[in-house]
């Protein structure tokens, strides 16, 4: 087996064990086009969910924030969910469906590498 696809192949592998990192260094430290090219692509892949994530901070921000300021605002059993009280919800699955559809694309492309 060349080390080339191991190099490449590992990029992609290394969603389990150092996912931003070590696509950074193998794409700084090679010089061949393709391990290049594959540390591209699984490091944009690694980004998708960690991007994903900083979103999801900033929506659960606003949904406590709603949060606080209605049950401030409680009179009686007039408590009405909100667009913003859901969000965090709706967000959790769709981030946990993206993140096995991730994974699992960087584990396919991995052994593709490797064949």
């Amino acid at each position: 087996m060349q080390n080339n696809k191991l190099l490449a192949s590992l990029c992609y592998f290394s969603v389990f064990f150092a996912p931003l990192l070590l696509p950074v260094i193998i794409y700084f430290m090679s010089d061949n086009r393709e391990i290049k090219f594959h540390a591209k692509r699984s490091l944009v892949s690694h980004l998708v969910p960690t991007i994903l994530l900083i979103a999801g901070f900033v929506i659960f921000s606003f949904s406590m924030f709603s949060l606080t300021s209605q049950i401030s605002g409680i009179s009686g059993n007039n408590f009405n969910f909100s667009f913003w009280q859901l969000t965090p919800f709706i967000f959790m699955l769709i981030y946990g469906l993206l993140f096995v559809i991730i994974v699992i694309w960087n584990i396919i492309q991995g052994i593709k590498v490797l064949k």
